[in-house]
């Protein structure tokens, strides 16, 4: 399938940038843009903040603390 798009130049330049950096054709990267967001909700894939992920944790709202030691440091020669 063929699909033409008018698009922003800046939102232009940003998707060649992208592309340029994944070392990847621009149609060829917005092809694999396209197809990510055409993917039923269940399946993409969306990272998750680390906030996100201690929340949902198990042990989320166990009242365990883990603490450790600090660090002294130690001096450096120069």
């Amino acid at each position: 399938m063929t699909i033409t798009l008018d698009i922003k130049p800046e939102l232009e330049a940003e998707l060649a940038a992208q592309a340029a950096a994944r070392g990847m054709d621009v149609l060829a990267y917005a092809a694999i843009l396209l197809e990510q967001a055409a993917q039923p909700a269940e399946r993409q894939q969306r990272k998750q903040t680390l906030s996100e992920f201690l929340m949902e944790s198990p042990l989320a709202g166990s009242g365990i603390v883990i603490e450790r030691d600090k660090d002294p440091g130690r001096d450096i020669d120069f």
